[in-house]
C-alpha cells in the first residue's frame, strides 16, 4: 500500500475521500485552515489592543517631558508624570495633533498600499503579504519602545517613521484583508461570513480585553514601556508562525495564474519606472469593482456592496469617539461608566459574531440542505462568480436595521440604563461586515479575492481617515443646540445604507439555462 501512488490536491495533500495512503496523518498538517490563523491572529489583536490606551499616555508624556525640558529645574516633571503639571491646554493640544498626524500618515500610506498588498497576495501568497504587514507593525513598537526608553535621545518625532512604517506595511486593515482573503481559501462560499465573524470577533475581543490585560500589568509592575516589550513579542511571534508553522492558502498553480493574468492587463503598458509613476492612480485597485470584463449583474452588486460596507465603517469609525463624549456631555459619566459601557456593547458584539452569526448560518444552511431546491438551471460557466444569496442580504439588511434602531435609541435615550440598552441593540450590527465581506468574495473568480478585499482596504483606509473628523465635526457644529441631533444623522446615513441594499440582487451568476432532462 506504501508504494502505491496518492492522488493530490492543489497543495501537495490527499484529495478528500480518496484511499488511504502513506503521509495522509503529516498532509493532515500541510492542509491550509482558518484555525491555523485565527490563533496568532487573535494574540496580535490582542496586543493592538492592549497599546491603544499606553500609547496614547506616551505620547502625553513624551509632549509633556519635551515641553518642560527647557525650564528651570523646579519647574520640570519627571517622565511618566500625568499627574501633575502635564494636564494643560498646550500639551493637551500638541498631544491631539501630533495622534492627528500620526493616524494620517498610517492612514493615507495604507489606503495606497493596503489594495496593492492584497493583489499581490493573489499572485504570491498569502503569507508573505502578512510578513510584510507585520514587519511594519513591529518596526513601530520598537521606534515606540526607543522613544520612551531613551526620551532625551530618540525624539518623539521619530514615531512618525514608525507610522510610516506601518501605512508602508498596510496597516492592520492589510492584516484583516488577507485574513479573510487566506479563511476565503479554505472555507466554501456558503461558510465565508462565519469565518469572517471569527476574524471579527477576534479584532474587537482584542479592543475589549487587550486595554484591560495592559492596565493591569501596567499597575502591577509600575511600568509602562513593559506593555510595548509584550506587544512587539507577541507580533514577533505572530511572524514565526507564519514563516514556520502556518500553512500557505493559495496554490502555486494559481498563483502563476495570476501572474499570468497580471501580465496580460498590463501587457499595454509602457515599462520604466518614470512611466509606471506617470501612470500612477490611487484608485486603480477599485477598477476590480467595475471594470471592463465584468458582467452587468455582477458590477452592480460588487458596487452596491462595496458602498455599503464603506458606509457601515466609515460611520462606525466615526461614532466611538463622539458617543463617548455625548454619554460625558448628557450624563456626567466618567472613565468608570465609560468603560463599563465599552466593555458592555463590545461583549454583545463579540457575543454577535461569535454565537448568533454562526448559529444562524448553520440553521439555514442546514434546512437549504434538508430541503434539496436546487435550483432548475443548469452551470454553463463555471469560472461565473457564484453571486450573493438570500440569507446573506436578509442579514446584511437586519445588522443595518439594529444600527438604525441602535443610533435612535442612543438620541432618545432619557437615561443612562436606556443609553447602554441601545449600545447592546446597535451591537448586532456588528455582524453586517463580516456579511458583506463574504458576499463580495462570492463576486469575483478565486485568483482574484485579495485583490477584491484589498480594494476595499483602500476604501476602509479612506474611511478610517475621513470618518472621524467628518463625524466629530458634525457633533461639534451641532452639540450646543442638539446634541441628540448628531445621531439622527448617522441614522439616516445608515437608513441610505439600508436602502442599497435593497437593490442587491441574489442568484447565482454561474447559472444560466434551463436544465433540458
Amino acid at each position: 500500500m506504501g508504494s502505491r501512488s496518492c492522488p493530490m490536491d492543489d497543495h501537495g495533500c490527499l484529495r478528500i475521500n480518496s484511499e488511504i495512503c502513506t503521509g495522509l496523518i503529516s498532509c493532515r498538517y500541510k492542509r491550509p485552515s482558518i484555525y491555523w490563523l485565527i490563533g496568532p491572529f487573535g494574540i496580535s489583536a490582542m496586543a493592538h489592543g492592549g497599546v491603544m490606551v499606553p500609547k496614547v499616555n506616551l505620547v502625553l508624556n513624551l509632549i509633556c517631558h519635551n515641553y518642560f525640558k527647557g525650564q528651570p529645574t523646579s519647574d520640570q516633571v519627571t517622565l511618566f508624570d500625568v499627574e501633575g503639571r502635564c494636564r494643560i491646554p498646550e500639551i493637551q493640544s500638541r498631544v491631539a495633533t501630533f495622534k492627528l498626524c500620526m493616524a494620517l500618515i498610517s492612514g493615507i500610506l495604507a489606503a495606497i498600499v493596503a489594495p496593492r498588498i492584497g493583489a499581490l497576495s493573489d499572485r504570491y501568497g498569502r503569507i508573505p503579504m502578512l510578513c510584510i504587514v507585520n514587519f511594519g507593525t513591529i518596526a513601530l513598537e520598537i521606534i515606540t519602545i526607543l522613544a520612551a526608553r531613551f526620551p532625551d535621545t530618540v525624539s518623539i518625532y521619530w514615531m512618525f517613521l514608525g507610522s510610516f512604517f506601518e501605512g508602508l506595511g498596510g496597516s492592520p486593515l492589510a492584516a484583516m484583508a488577507i485574513s479573510h482573503s487566506y479563511a476565503a481559501d479554505c472555507t466554501p462560499s456558503s461558510k465565508r461570513n462565519v469565518v469572517f465573524g471569527y476574524f471579527h470577533g477576534c479584532l474587537f475581543t482584542g479592543v475589549a480585553i487587550g486595554p484591560i490585560l495592559a492596565g493591569y500589568l501596567i499597575q502591577k509592575s509600575g511600568d509602562m514601556i513593559s506593555m510595548f516589550y509584550i506587544s512587539c513579542g507577541a507580533h514577533f511571534s505572530f511572524l514565526l508562525a507564519l514563516l514556520f508553522l502556518i500553512p500557505e492558502s493559495v496554490p502555486k498553480r494559481r498563483q502563476l495564474l495570476a501572474r499570468q493574468k497580471h501580465r496580460r492587463d498590463n501587457a499595454h503598458r509602457a515599462g520604466g519606472w518614470k512611466n509606471h509613476l506617470r501612470n500612477f492612480n490611487v484608485f486603480e485597485p477599485l477598477k476590480i469593482l467595475h471594470g471592463p470584463g465584468i458582467p452587468v449583474n455582477v458590477r452592480r452588486n460588487l458596487i452596491l456592496l462595496a458602498s455599503t460596507d464603506t458606509i457601515v465603517f466609515g460611520v462606525g469609525m466615526g461614532a466611538h469617539t463622539v458617543i463617548l463624549l455625548y454619554s460625558n456631555y448628557t450624563f456626567g459619566w466618567g472613565t468608570w461608566e465609560q468603560s463599563k459601557f465599552a466593555s458592555i456593547v463590545n461583549t454583545c458584539k463579540v457575543c454577535c459574531l461569535l454565537f448568533l452569526l454562526p448559529t444562524l448560518t448553520h440553521w439555514y444552511r442546514r434546512r437549504q440542505s434538508r430541503r434539496g431546491d436546487q435550483s432548475p438551471l443548469v452551470a454553463i460557466d463555471p469560472d461565473m462568480p457564484e453571486g450573493t444569496d438570500i440569507f446573506e442580504l436578509s442579514v446584511i439588511r437586519f445588522a443595518i436595521f439594529a444600527d438604525i434602531f441602535g443610533f435612535l435609541g442612543y438620541a432618545l435615550a432619557p437615561t443612562g440604563t436606556a443609553f447602554i440598552l441601545s449600545g447592546a441593540i446597535a451591537s448586532i450590527g456588528g455582524i453586517s461586515s463580516p456579511t458583506m465581506q463574504a458576499a463580495l468574495t462570492k463576486h469575483v473568480p478565486k485568483e482574484s479575492i485579495g485583490q477584491l478585499l484589498g480594494a476595499m482596504g483602500l476604501l476602509h483606509a479612506l474611511g478610517r481617515t475621513i470618518g472621524p473628523s467628518l463625524f466629530t465635526g458634525i457633533y461639534a457644529a451641532t452639540v450646543k443646540v442638539a446634541p441628540s441631533a448628531y445621531f439622527f444623522v448617522l441614522a439616516v446615513m445608515f437608513g441610505f445604507g439600508f436602502a442599497v441594499s435593497w437593490l442587491v440582487k441574489p442568484g447565482d451568476f454561474r447559472r444560466a439555462a434551463p436544465r433540458l432532462d
